[in-house]
């Protein structure tokens, strides 16, 4: 890449950013279930959590630029082993399809229920602008991620500057919760292990296709510091908007509400960016894993993940996660336990 030090920085921390801070995330679902939900101390888990995202995000992209990892497979195998490693990412990789999937169908509801088009509309332009993008590399992603989430920063600083207004906006250092301290601290361990563990789908080729390693030390630690600032912006708007806040499907949309008619539509317009910056992370991981595996062309197989993972987002594969899921919080844990013990030099 011919970009400047600090430009590449820059497109690293986005890119980490945007591939972390999902859909779940920009509805406000994942930070009231693992942070809000828990009062006062969800500021200083939401501290914790950003700590190993800057630690654990550094260190992922560094032991795949050691190994020159191709996939996530590559630095599953030095954290595992060549045959544990190679069962967990075919797991990883089924997972990482279902939530294609069901990212896939967001999409399409997100159309149909909110810009009065069909929901295969909304499929369709997916699918074509997920196309474009992943067939261009590593590179378009960074370039959608670095126009998407300073939207999203904005939005967040739009967002506390609204409820440092509200009669309530003190509620996040008030609010109290009958949850042992071991649930409470064991959410940033399992949130942290959960969204690295995906992310590497996107982190590892990363990692490995940067050359200067500084560049991926700065990124981390960028990114990982604008994910906990994220987190904390979104933890002060729901908790002064609690408990009714939790009754909501999507509770930052609900909040957005009280800013008038445009700022919402466009704060829609910012959830389907992270539905598809989910979307096409997953599905570029995937797409150089199959490729690793079978030694086929991106030009078979990205058309044919397209096109299975359209199949599936018709049909529904959310039972099939449902049951999946918490197999899969199992292997998380496990996996950012090996993170934090395994030795970076490899």
């Amino acid at each position: 890449m011919a970009l400047k030090p600090w430009a590449q920085t820059a497109q690293v921390a986005f890119t980490y950013v945007g591939t972390i801070v999902g859909a779940g995330f920009a509805s406000g679902q994942e930070i009231l279930q693992f942070f809000t939900r828990y009062g006062t101390t969800a500021a200083l888990t939401i501290a914790l959590a950003s700590l190993l995202f800057v630690w654990l995000g550094i260190k992922l992209m560094l032991m795949a630029n050691d190994v020159q990892a191709e996939s996530y497979e590559d630095l599953n195998k030095v954290l595992f082993g060549p045959k544990a490693g190679k069962w967990i990412s075919m797991f990883t990789m089924i997972i990482l399809f279902g939530i294609s999937s069901v990212m896939l169908a967001g999409g399409g509801s997100v159309f149909s229920e909110h810009l009065s088009m069909s929901f295969q509309s909304g499929l369709l332009v997916t699918l074509c602008l997920s196309y474009i993008v992943i067939s261009r590399g590593i590179g378009a992603i960074m370039t959608v991620n670095t126009i998407v989430v300073p939207i999203m920063i904005l939005f967040s600083l739009i967002l506390v500057k609204y409820t440092s207004t509200l009669p309530t906006a003190g509620a996040w250092l008030a609010i109290e919760t009958d949850s042992s301290p071991i649930r409470v601290w064991m959410a940033p361990l399992l949130y942290t292990g959960f969204n690295l563990a995906t992310a590497q789908a996107v982190l590892v080729p990363l990692g490995s296709q940067i050359r200067d390693r500084k560049v991926l030390v700065r990124g981390g630690i960028i990114g990982g510091l604008v994910i906990g600032l994220l987190l904390l912006a979104a933890h002060y708007a729901l908790s002064a908007q609690m408990p009714g806040i939790g009754q909501f499907d999507i509770p930052m949309a609900s909040i957005m509400t009280g800013l008038g008619t445009l700022i919402p539509f466009i704060y829609l317009l910012v959830i389907y960016g992270e539905i598809f910056t989910t979307y096409l992370g997953n599905i570029y991981g995937l797409t150089l894993q199959v490729q690793q595996r079978t030694g086929l062309s991106i030009r078979i197989v990205l058309p044919a993940l397209l096109g299975l993972s359209y199949v599936v987002s018709l049909i529904g594969f959310k039972s099939l996660l449902t049951f999946l899921y918490p197999l899969f919080g199992v292997v998380c844990s496990v996996w950012l336990g090996m993170m934090m013990w395994k030795n970076r030099s490899v």
